[in-house]
């Protein structure tokens, strides 16, 4: 059974969303390709620090960063694109290869971590 899971951080940020917002988000993971990094670079980016692999996924304004885990996905972060910290992270990186870049920020990673450490949802 494929399961999606959230942190108290992406649970937070997904339960500040209107209901069918939300419904609408998480439809699409139903269909997640098996070979992510290969998949649309407009929807699907992945990031690699100290083991742990992260995948960035756009739908709509918005953007989900989680990793792959036996059961399904472990959701980390629900940021809108139109966010100042979205902005902060992404305001200086170069289009082509941002994932990479993203990937290299130690303020991202801070954010992430703060999901990972949060009691899950």
């Amino acid at each position: 059974m494929f399961q999606v899971v959230f942190n108290a951080i992406s649970a937070a940020e997904m339960a500040a969303l209107p209901t069918e917002l939300q419904l609408d988000l998480l439809s699409d993971f139903e269909a997640l390709p098996e070979g992510l990094e290969q998949a649309d670079p407009e929807r699907f980016g992945a990031m690699d620090r100290a083991g742990l692999k992260l995948y960035r996924y756009r739908v709509k304004d918005y953007r989900i960063y989680f990793e792959r885990v036996p059961e399904g996905i472990t959701v980390h972060r629900v940021l809108h694109r139109n966010t100042f910290r979205d902005f902060l992270f992404r305001a200086a990186l170069p289009m082509p290869s941002e994932d990479v870049e993203l990937a290299g920020q130690r303020k991202f990673w801070e954010l992430i971590d703060a999901g990972r450490a949060a009691r899950k949802a």
